[in-house]
């Protein structure tokens, strides 16, 4: 009985004690308590997905910058880890190989793609309408097509969508470029060393390159004919739309929810860098910066001149079909190789659930 009470007046001190420590923690009047800071916390990245990125450097890579810039800032909805790439091919193999999830490349390398590896990748968006320009001396303006009779034209891409997309529309303008129109072929750096040098009159040349040549050259050469507008002239019921962004099939079926998640914020980007008001920005935030920075552009100052040229859009879901069609069936009828073998079918299209 004795040690039964000794218990009991233990338990009660204890019980007094508590009730007293809690008494003085919560006191408002306590002079001398000092208030207790909560644990700052480290900032942590979103909780979306994980993504791998395959940006392709040029006009296909542009609008995708902001959304970069996000995601490094841990401020976008999922986190992407991001690859710039400089060729298709490079993209291609990382698609192929799973290495990648989401990737802008394109359209006919996309087309490509799905035709031969049975549908492992489906087209998400569309993301750049025509980049190709006709450029000539200051002081010999053209103002159509077919100005070009009988004028040589130097270009590149032979072999490649720029000479099918030249090719058709020089057609639909009543010159045959065979015998209308003396075409000399070369890489960009030849036809800027001919047009620079005066070897060359016009020239055929996609941003940012023809932004380069136009920079180089302190005015005396100059950009008047934009082939997408040209594309639009004809009213053929569909868009010259050169670039995209696809996800591989598997990736889509088994997170739609992240898929989703990017095409919001890529379409976010996209009418952010094409917005000329943020041209003016004068923070790590401008346009131009991000596009030199993230290595998408040669250089900050080339960018700032070559984006409004870049026609970034974003067509996605059911509109996509009908934008591209009119430019595969043109690309098949130039050579089906161009495109896998075949214009894509309806399963080529990603479409939200």
């Amino acid at each position: 009985m004795k040690h039964t009470w000794k218990k009991w007046l233990a338990l009660g001190l204890a019980l007094c004690l508590v009730l007293a420590g809690c008494g003085k923690k919560s006191a408002p009047s306590e002079p001398t308590q000092e208030p207790t800071q909560a644990p700052t916390e480290e900032p942590t990245q979103t909780a979306g997905a994980e993504i791998d990125l395959a940006v392709l450097s040029g006009p296909t890579g542009v609008g995708a910058a902001k959304l970069l810039y996000d995601s490094d800032a841990g401020e976008s909805a999922n986190h992407y880890n991001y690859t710039i790439c400089t060729d298709n091919q490079q993209v291609m193999a990382g698609l192929t190989s799973g290495e990648f999830d989401i990737a802008a490349l394109a359209t006919n390398v996309a087309a490509t793609l799905y035709n031969k590896s049975q549908g492992s990748i489906q087209i998400a968006a569309l993301n750049t309408l025509g980049v190709l320009y006709i450029l000539g001396p200051a002081d010999r303006p053209i103002q159509y097509l077919g100005d070009l009779r009988d004028k040589t034209l130097y270009a590149t891409g032979q072999g490649a969508n720029p000479q099918y997309v030249l090719d058709y529309l020089l057609r639909e303008n009543d010159l045959d470029p065979e015998s209308d129109v003396d075409i000399v072929w070369g890489t960009a750096d030849e036809v800027n060393v001919a047009m620079l040098q005066g070897e060359a009159d016009y020239c055929l040349l996609p941003v940012p390159a023809a932004t380069a040549l136009e920079a180089k050259s302190e005015g005396k050469i100059q950009s008047y004919i934009s082939l997408t507008d040209e594309w639009d002239y004809l009213r053929n019921g569909s868009q010259l739309t050169m670039g995209c962004v696809v996800v591989r099939t598997e990736f889509a079926q088994e997170d739609p929810e992240a898929v989703e998640a990017f095409l919001d914020e890529y379409e976010q980007s996209i009418a952010y860098m094409a917005d000329p008001a943020n041209l003016a920005l004068s923070d790590n935030a401008n346009p131009a910066k991000l596009v030199a920075d993230y290595g998408i552009a040669p250089s900050e100052a080339i960018a700032a001149k070559a984006i409004p040229q870049c026609n970034l859009t974003f067509i996605a879901g059911a509109e996509m079909r009908a934008a591209i069609q009119g430019y595969y069936e043109v690309l098949f009828h130039a050579d089906p190789a161009s495109i896998g073998g075949g214009v894509p079918d309806d399963g080529f299209y990603y479409i939200a659930g």
